[in-house]
């Protein structure tokens, strides 16, 4: 049954029927395979009735054959240039802020300085309860 088709041949078939998963495709009167939703077309299908209808004729490609079950999987994906996406040209990219700048030493100290000196303070602190007792 599958002994005509090779992996990689492509064939004109005929589409006859429709699942939400794919579509049937007939090789010839005694062989069918199934186009998979995403072999459809380049791009995001929704719907396979949206690009194939029952008894449309359609290129396929060959992307393997399981000997074994008799299956066949086709694309016609495959058989169609993938579209040229305009190249952008990127913009140059900023480098990214930092969350902590240095500060001039005016200002009031943050981050580790700020705990260096509330450690001192709360040490004192502990030492002055400690004495009270």
């Amino acid at each position: 049954m599958t002994t005509k088709y090779e992996i990689g041949s492509v064939h004109t078939g005929k589409v006859t029927g429709i699942q939400p998963y794919g579509a049937f495709v007939a090789l010839d009167e005694e062989t069918q395979g199934l186009v998979h939703i995403s072999e459809i077309t380049h791009g995001f299908v929704k719907d396979v009735n949206e690009h194939l209808n029952v008894n449309d004729e359609v290129q396929v490609k060959v992307l393997s054959i399981d000997d074994k079950s008799g299956k066949i999987s086709l694309s016609i994906r495959a058989t169609q240039e993938a579209p040229v996406e305009e190249k952008k040209e990127a913009a140059p990219r900023k480098p990214k802020k930092r969350q902590a700048t240095v500060k001039a030493e005016t200002e009031t100290p943050q981050g580790f300085n700020t705990l260096k000196d509330k450690l001192e303070e709360w040490i004192e602190q502990s030492k002055r309860e400690e004495v009270k007792k």
